[in-house]
């Protein structure tokens, strides 16, 4: 075996075909694994990698994970090792680059092949279309032969393909251990851990098939075209950004080749710009040739003070269902599965009401019948049931809290480094009235994936309903100036941040901002608040009528619904002050 260091691409490459290999395909916690020590070790972060901070990222393990007590980390890290060995001897024998996590640490280590398979070897077919003699003239030249062209740049219908391979032989996962809320909450977690997978659908059939087609997402690509250490630095970011957005998967290879017939296939460029010193990213779906979004930075957007703003600003206009890839995905009529489900969910949060929450719960519900895995099934169902407690929705019938934490609870085993599933788990603590729980779970949803302005608002939200509303609101005002396509409830939390600092002006600004939604009560209400203070009269005596006539038991005591919804006892009694001055009947 070479001791030269192989390029981080055909590290990447081995990694892919890796973690798409039979050998892999019954372990999701060793696939996990050997992802993330290898994805931070090229992007630089190998001093990173320590048993406390994998237990946390890998294995969802809380701040108070104790090495001493809890093996997890090693154990998992040996089991690697040992499949890493039996992937290197068998299916893997003669792959360019050979992957080790050497004993000791979790740093991983890198060597070139010099294993040559006989020339005289049966060929084997592989997965992706090349034979074994393929694979022997990779590791005497270090690269594929011109006859397997699809080795060299697989097709993002060949990654697909690697990938549902794998995911017939994946099992459910069960980790050990569970995440417990405190504040007497741990009860209802302890069965959350074997919660059926299937759903009861109270007299709705499941549309959709068992099929790993459920899950897939659209996958996304990057290709550096530009050169310099600008290029270098938005190129590092933008890999950075993409790996730790849940509502994509990201093919992490700077080039891909062209699948014509992929709809859901895109990828980002990174050109030379108009100017000296400029980069130019744009997004451009594969199938068609269409640029979809490109925005040009300057040298000082590309400087490193500025570069991450710039990213986190055109993915979060870019990748949340909200965004250019999921609303071109629509205009096109692609949509499917786990995609057609968070399209609707993102409708629902645009537009809060019992018929767009209806058709939400209904797909993701359909899809958990169909037998889906991923985490962001269950987390975004957490949310949807804990909406249907709180506004009463007829759908699902007899929706409990308890049931949104088992939601919950499932969305973060399945995925334990995901900010959607930390940011729901978050989201039910809150709701449950644990709020340093629910705080720590929408900080770590932030740190996850900072590039991700819906982390932020989250995380500013969190913080606001916690009573710390010089913290939350400026993280939150920065998320909704950032991004104009943002959801209602981020105006709320605006209105409730700026109101409770004394900042009216920015408060009315905040509650115009939710004219759009007569449907919750609360939202009505921040609505007549505001409309009080900006002397709008003929709004004020609209607002009262509507409180009235469609929510009578909040009108008559807007306080309950406060305290049901555990608001901090400053911030209820604030708001229950306003109503009574905007002449909400007896407001108490």
């Amino acid at each position: 075996m070479q001791h030269a260091t192989p390029a981080a691409p055909a590290v990447r490459e081995t990694l892919e075909r890796l973690l798409a290999s039979q050998t892999f395909g019954r372990s999701e916690r060793a696939r996990k694994l050997l992802r993330y020590l290898v994805e931070r070790e090229q992007a630089g972060e190998a001093d990173r990698l320590k048993g406390f901070s994998i237990a946390m990222d890998v294995f969802g393990k809380d701040g108070d994970f104790d090495p001493s007590t809890d093996a997890v980390v090693r154990v998992q890290a040996g089991r690697l090792r040992e499949l890493l060995q039996h992937y290197f001897a068998n299916e893997g024998v003669a792959e360019p680059v050979r992957i080790a996590i050497p004993r000791g640490g979790y740093v991983p280590a890198y060597e070139l092949n010099e294993i040559r398979l006989p020339a005289e070897a049966v060929p084997e077919l592989r997965l992706d279309g090349a034979t074994s003699a393929d694979r022997a003239n990779e590791a005497t030249t270090g690269m594929p032969d011109a006859v397997s062209p699809a080795f060299a740049k697989p097709t993002p219908s060949v990654v697909r393909q690697l990938r549902f391979f794998w995911m017939a032989f994946a099992l459910v996962i069960a980790m050990p251990g569970l995440l417990i809320l405190r504040q007497g909450s741990s009860a209802l977690l302890t069965g959350g851990g074997d919660m059926s997978a299937t759903l009861e659908t109270a007299g709705a059939t499941s549309s959709i098939a068992p099929s790993a087609t459920a899950d897939a997402l659209p996958l996304v690509y990057i290709d550096v075209k530009a050169e310099g250490t600008d290029a270098s630095r938005v190129a590092a970011s933008l890999r950075a950004g993409l790996s730790g957005f849940d509502t994509i998967d990201f093919i992490g290879r700077d080039t891909a080749t062209d699948p014509a017939d992929d709809a859901t296939s895109f990828i980002f460029d990174i050109l030379p710009g108009p100017n000296a010193g400029d980069i130019t990213i744009e997004l451009q779906s594969m199938a068609s040739g269409r640029v979809l979004l490109s925005r040009n930075l300057t040298p000082a957007d590309s400087a490193p003070a500025a570069v991450e703003d710039r990213i986190a600003d055109m993915l979060s206009s870019a990748l949340p269902a909200s965004g250019t890839i999921y609303n071109y995905i629509e205009q096109t009529g692609a949509p499917n599965g786990l995609t057609q489900c968070l399209l609707l969910n993102d409708k629902y949060y645009l537009d809060q009401n019992a018929r767009t929450h209806e058709a939400a719960y209904r797909c993701l519900e359909n899809l958990v019948n169909g037998g889906a895995k991923s985490s962001l099934v269950y987390s975004e169902l957490a949310s949807l049931q804990l909406e249907a407690v709180s506004d009463h929705y007829a759908y699902p019938p007899n929706a409990t809290i308890e049931k949104a934490v088992e939601f919950a609870h499932r969305g973060v085993q399945m995925g334990p480094t995901s900010p959607y599933a930390h940011r729901s788990y978050g989201y039910v603590s809150s709701r449950l009235g644990n709020t340093d729980e629910a705080i720590r779970w929408m900080r770590k949803a932030y740190e996850l994936n900072p590039y991700d302005l819906g982390m932020a608002a989250a995380y500013g939200y969190g913080l606001i309903f916690a009573g710390r509303y010089a913290e939350g609101t400026p993280i939150l005002a920065h998320a909704a100036e950032t991004f104009s396509g943002h959801s209602t409830w981020w105006d709320y939390g605006l209105f409730v941040g700026e109101f409770m600092l004394g900042n009216m002006n920015k408060a009315v600004a905040a509650s115009m901002a939710l004219r759009t939604t007569a449907t919750k009560s609360h939202y009505l209400a921040a609505r007549l608040i505001g409309a009080k203070a900006a002397g709008q009269d003929h709004l004020v005596s609209t607002l009262l009528g509507e409180l009235n006539t469609e929510f009578p038991k909040f009108a008559a005591d807007p306080r309950a619904t406060f305290v049901e919804r555990k608001y901090p006892a400053d911030l209820t009694d604030r708001l229950v002050q306003a109503l009574r001055a905007a002449g909400l009947g007896n407001a108490s």
